[in-house]
């Protein structure tokens, strides 16, 4: 009698056992399948953030394409994008300063720095060209990570005047 009940209290430990050892394995896939969403949702979020810098400097230039309207300019040692509106006497600039993409949009015989324009959204950098009505734009969204737009302005190809 004392053997089988020896025997049961072995089987119920080895049934412990083995249900800790399946619980364990079960904590360590569930964490390991955390760490992998976390890695997927901070990529994800990383080339959103890039892909709407993009589309945010192309909407901008899209809205303002007009024969002599869009220039590449250096606004206080940083290059910048001039979108003029010669109608109601305003310019709008898109730059990189300290880490953000900044917008600022002023009178046109009003010069003001580039810390007083409005923060849009990170940026590490940002690089544009203008030659012969291709506008480049080189955003370095940080972490070695860059991305190019290039826009064809449709002013220059007898587009809006």
């Amino acid at each position: 009698m004392k053997r089988q009940e020896t025997k049961h209290q072995m089987d119920g430990l080895l049934m412990l056992l083995l249900f800790g050892v399946f619980a364990a394995c079960v904590l360590v896939v569930l964490m390991t399948g955390a760490r992998a969403y976390r890695g997927l949702t901070d990529r994800d979020q990383a080339a959103y953030d890039r892909r709407t810098c993009v589309q945010y400097i192309a909407t901008k230039v899209r809205q303002g394409d007009a024969t002599g309207r869009v220039s590449v300019e250096d606004f206080c040692g940083e290059s910048a994008l001039r979108l003029t509106d010669s109608e109601a006497g305003c310019v709008t600039r898109l730059y990189c300063h300290d880490g953000w993409l900044m917008e600022l949009y002023t009178l046109a015989q009003v010069e003001l720095e580039p810390q007083d324009g409005e923060k849009i959204m990170p940026l590490a950098g940002l690089s544009l060209t203008l030659e012969d009505g291709l506008l480049t734009a080189e955003i370095d969204g940080g972490e070695g990570v860059k991305d190019t737009l290039r826009l064809s302005l449709r002013s220059e190809e007898g587009g809006r005047t």
